[in-house]
């Protein structure tokens, strides 16, 4: 299966959990579990806090499973809780440290997003954007703006070198930042 039949999959299943499909709704949460945890564990290196923060993204899919909108993509939508799920733990891990201190100011505030329906149409406008440059562009900066890799990991995965990674991602960003405008 490929990865948009995988997304068009957890669309699907996600709009019939939603109408009290049960066994839609085990068979999205056994197919997110193993994705949001290889998301999570190629961020955070501690495995068992990278389990824990699986888990937390895990339960906000099940209490924000009503606020997701059938006619956008399941996957986004994902995306963004566990965007804010890694980023509430690292807030509260690196608070904890005495000798590194962050404002919360400067994170963004996901989960507004994630339940705003009126944000929602944002995503369409940013993937219809995005579907105008090139298939290694478009790859590029999934894997890292929205799936959390670092430039290193896509490098190795893409064979190429890690700088001429960063510019790619870079670039779409500055260029997705201006068609959005």
């Amino acid at each position: 299966m490929s990865n948009q039949d995988t997304a068009e999959q957890w669309t699907e299943w996600a709009i019939l959990a939603q109408q009290g499909d049960k066994r839609s709704y085990h068979a999205l949460l056994s197919a997110i579990a193993p994705y949001i945890r290889n998301v999570i564990i190629k961020s955070l290196k501690n495995q068992e806090e990278a389990e824990d923060v699986a888990q937390e993204v895990l339960i906000s899919v099940h209490k924000s499973l009503h606020t997701y909108s059938g006619d956008r993509p399941f996957k986004p939508w994902l995306m963004s809780i566990v965007n804010f799920r890694r980023t509430d733990y690292l807030r509260k891990y690196y608070s904890s440290r005495q000798d590194v201190t962050i404002s919360s100011d400067a994170t963004p505030d996901l989960g507004h997003n994630v339940t705003n329906i009126s944000t929602a149409y944002e995503l369409k406008d940013i993937e219809t954007a995005l579907g105008k440059f090139s298939a290694d562009q478009q790859k590029i900066f999934k894997m890292i703006k929205i799936e959390g890799y670092t430039a290193k990991e896509v490098s190795k995965e893409l064979d190429m070198k890690e700088s001429a990674v960063k510019v790619s991602a870079h670039r779409t960003m500055k260029k997705l930042q201006g068609m959005l405008k």
